[in-house]
């Protein structure tokens, strides 16, 4: 069941998948990748949830999804859509429900589509207090899920609605749980699961969704998912998105390594990039991430590798000889054009031609132009030089450093070149590509690097011409934040040839290694984008932890509207900040609950008072 077998590596084109009938508008096949956001308005509140939505519609969402968590929140999405129908929009409406059947079952006959959990539709909320299924109590346990699953699915025939299949990593039941752990593996089961059953009813008007917020497990499940449904003979359109990504910076970044590694191999008919801020704001960002995609259809020939030395259902670092600081078990490192202005510090500046240094004292590395190296000006032991072909005088004259650059095109990585440096033991590659789809152009690279056994340390390059930072963050959070999550990479190197911060290409660069798991360099801040059964201010929350906290180093803290998902998500944060009920938090530390029901208007102080009682605080 290897991944490439069912996608082209080195070609991009959209996976065809079966079209679904959602409302007015088709999700698969050879429809556009639709957009879609969701609400965070009381649901039993019309007029505000109707506006909200108006909002979402007008920014360009394609489909709008509204909680229901009773059956008096589902009863009113009939009123919710009928307003959005006075208002003039034909948008289809989605109606997302966590723990309670009869909710769906009533959502069923009002709106174009029904979300369901499988990890709570029927299963209690997942506590591990059950250590064994037997296959006997495993197989009575999904006996229990075709009793409730069957009912909807019925319902949803009659009245041709859509049906979404959305897995959580962070609710998966004590069931997968017991036999699979929180894996991507088990998430996959637990969409599986239900759409057998929905194949045995012969109910094919099905999305699927897999979501994490964490980005691996979340690209690792879908290629997973998108595997076995081949094997099983599915093609069922998946809906992507990384949940609870945060928001500002560090959720569009997030949001573009998880959702832009699945979509540049083809995989995603739908998606929403969940920020926690108004969901309008999330619509445009969606649809920046799919226009970038789409430029790379017919681009340059990339020449296929018959050998492919990567499984990519599990993270495995390509191992590399360490040079200086590079490689081996290091952290990637972050090159740039210029020394950062804030904590933010790239491990080396790029000076060109430049022979003035500013900082002799060996706090900074720096990298001089060959042509300036060769002018043998330079003293400090922290001044490297850049080679830019494979016929330098580093090969000639062998007149190297302790550390050595090589800037080479993807083009270059062949057999002839790579018998000159493979041997190379004070080397690290800087890999560039021109090609419109870099992301595969420099994977076929790494790939070609990892066959002909050459463990030289490799730098992931791209050069932009932006003067947006969003579409700076957005474009190339798309196209590194993959090849990390891969193991690809040594280091990143970001250019920008336009009137864009320095320091803000540099937290770009550190923001995508955070993101793809590789490298942590601040405070993450798992923070969902909110929904109808949020009962705090959860944008205004998150920004005040954000200003209180943002100085400490290597924490994740999580900040859930509801406790859905909460635990679940969150479960690798360092401290959690759950809602409870009307105005009431639970504190968090780790998996374990620490304080429960604390007033909301005290909870940020105990989050504080906590991270100190820890040990975790730094003034």
């Amino acid at each position: 069941m290897k991944y490439e077998k069912h996608i082209n590596l080195f070609q991009y084109t959209r996976s065809k998948t079966r079209s679904v009938q959602v409302g007015n508008i088709e999700i698969g096949g050879n429809n556009p990748i639709r957009i879609q956001s969701m609400t965070t308005t009381n649901t039993l509140n019309s007029d505000d949830t109707i506006e909200q939505s108006l909002r979402i519609i007008k920014a360009g969402g394609e489909l709008v999804r509204i909680t229901a968590q009773g059956v008096k929140e589902a009863e009113n999405l009939e009123n919710i859509k009928k307003g959005i129908r006075e208002a003039g929009f034909d948008t289809p409406v989605a109606a997302d429900i966590h723990f309670n059947p009869k909710a769906a079952l009533t959502a069923a006959r009002l709106v174009e589509k029904v979300r369901i959990n499988p990890g709570n539709f029927v299963d209690k909320r997942n506590d591990n207090s059950k250590a064994v299924f037997t296959d006997e109590e495993y197989n009575s346990e999904l006996q229990k899920i075709e009793e409730k699953f069957v009912p909807l699915i019925n319902i949803c025939k009659e009245n041709k609605t859509a049906l979404r299949i959305g897995v959580n990593h962070g609710s998966l039941s004590d069931r997968i749980m017991n036999r699979f752990g929180d894996t991507p593996e088990g998430m996959v089961e637990s969409a599986m699961e239900f759409l057998r059953i929905c194949i045995h009813e012969d109910f094919l008007n099905v999305v699927i969704s897999l979501k994490s917020s964490n980005t691996r497990v979340m690209v690792q499940a879908n290629r997973i998912m998108f595997a076995q449904m081949k094997k099983e003979g599915m093609n069922f359109p998946l809906h992507l998105g990384v949940t609870e990504a945060g928001e500002g910076e560090d959720g569009r970044i997030k949001s573009a390594v998880g959702i832009g590694t699945l979509l540049a191999d083809g995989i995603g008919d739908t998606i929403r990039v969940s920020l926690t801020e108004p969901p309008e704001n999330e619509i445009p960002v969606a649809q920046k991430l799919v226009n970038y995609i789409d430029e790379r259809t017919d681009h340059k020939e990339i020449k296929e590798v018959s050998l492919i030395p990567v499984d990519f259902f599990e993270y495995a670092r390509r191992k590399t000889t360490r040079t200086l600081n590079v490689g081996g078990e290091c952290l990637p490192v972050v090159i740039a054009n210029s020394k950062g202005s804030n904590d933010l510090q790239p491990e080396f500046i790029y000076l060109g031609g430049n022979i003035m240094i500013d900082t002799p004292n060996g706090e900074s590395n720096y990298i001089v132009d060959e042509e300036v190296w060769e002018q043998q000006v330079f003293h400090n032991e922290n001044v490297f030089p850049m080679y830019s072909s494979f016929n330098s005088l580093y090969f000639s004259e062998n007149k190297s450093a302790e550390l050595n650059f090589l800037k080479i095109n993807c083009t270059d990585v062949n057999d002839e070149n790579l018998l000159k440096i493979k041997d190379k033991k004070n080397l690290v590659l800087i890999l560039e590509t021109s090609n419109k789809n870099g992301f595969a152009d420099q994977r076929a690279a790494f790939l070609k690097l990892m066959n002909a056994g050459c463990d030289i340390p490799a730098i992931i390059k791209r050069t932009y011409k932006e003067n947006n930072l969003e579409d700076l963050q957005l474009k190339s959070a798309c196209d590194i934040g993959g090849l990390f999550l891969d193991g690809m990479g040594d280091g990143i190197w970001i250019e920008n040839k336009d009137g864009i911060d320095d320091q803000e290409i540099i937290n770009t660069s550190f923001g995508i290694l955070q993101a793809s798991r590789v490298r942590t360099s601040k405070t993450e801040y798992i923070s969902c984008p909110g929904c109808g059964r949020t009962l705090f201010d959860l944008q205004k929350t998150t920004a005040e932890i954000r200003e209180r906290t943002a100085h400490l180093k290597n924490l994740k803290i999580g900040i859930m509207g509801c406790i859905v998902n909460g635990p679940g998500e969150m479960a690798d944060a360092d401290y959690g900040y759950v809602g409870a009920g009307s105005g009431k938090i639970t504190l968090y530390k780790n998996k374990e609950v620490v304080k429960k029901n604390i007033p909301e208007e005290n909870a940020v102080d105990e989050l504080i008072q906590l991270i100190k009682d820890c040990g975790d605080w730094v003034d």
